[in-house]
């Protein structure tokens, strides 16, 4: 079911005198320059717009208005000289008191400074948790150092620079022969069970027993070792 769309209260039109009054107390009010049409539109149809015009002019002329002319456009703000002025000792208390509170506020923004800064540093401050886990992963990398340090310490000799390089040259030397092999199987194997469904040459690859590369040679094959183009046995100088 559909809501008719609230209708805006009708703003009673003022006359007379409360027109006259309505007009004052408000460009008293804003003190800044106004139009009629500025006045007319602000007091949201209270006064109408000629009746705006009308008494503006007659409060300029009764003194109570400052009237200005700006090219086509007449502007009225209120008479300055009818505003109160603060005596000299009421101007030096305030200013006293502004002075006051600008120094609380320098204060105060030097201590929001200062506990910013206590909170970066607080957040960057690990947790218990993470130094607990830091000191787990720290004694965990200690540890598997001393298993790589133990046949060291128990008297093994340390491999040679000459036993290094044989066991490269070996590795050179049958790398490309493990992998001109395993390509010459796949191409033949693809041709034997191509006429075969999938779950038959996989029956027929366990009845000869044929064993595919293990994970291990999958990871050796994506490691360093395979992507290094130098001696990757060999020590640095």
């Amino acid at each position: 079911m559909s809501t008719k769309p609230k209708q805006e209260a009708k703003v009673a039109v003022l006359k007379g005198q409360e027109a006259e009054d309505k007009v004052l107390e408000y460009v008293k009010k804003m003190n800044r320059p106004y139009g009629a049409v500025d006045v007319a539109a602000n007091l949201k149809g209270a006064v109408p717009k000629t009746a705006t015009q009308k008494i503006l002019v007659a409060l300029a002329e009764k003194g109570e208005l400052t009237q200005k002319v700006y090219g086509k456009t007449t502007f009225f703000v209120y008479n300055q000289d009818k505003i109160d002025s603060l005596p000299p000792d009421k101007i030096t208390d305030l200013k006293s008191e502004l002075a006051k509170i600008e120094d609380e506020n320098k204060a105060l923004a030097a201590e929001v400074k200062s506990y910013s800064s206590e909170l970066s540093k607080t957040k960057a401050t690990p947790t218990d948790e993470e130094i607990d886990r830091q000191i787990a992963d720290t004694q965990k990398a200690i540890a598997q150092m001393m298993v790589s340090l133990q046949p060291l310490r128990s008297g093994a000799p340390p491999v040679s620079a000459e036993e290094r390089a044989r066991v490269y040259a070996d590795w050179e030397k049958w790398r490309p022969e493990w992998i001109k092999r395993r390509k010459v199987f796949t191409t033949l194997w693809q041709l034997a069970t191509d006429p075969l469904p999938p779950q038959d040459a996989k029956n027929l690859e366990d009845d000869l027993g044929i064993e595919r590369d293990s994970p291990e040679h999958a990871a050796l094959e994506k490691g360093p070792l395979c992507a290094q183009a130098i001696n990757p046995l060999k020590r640095k100088r």
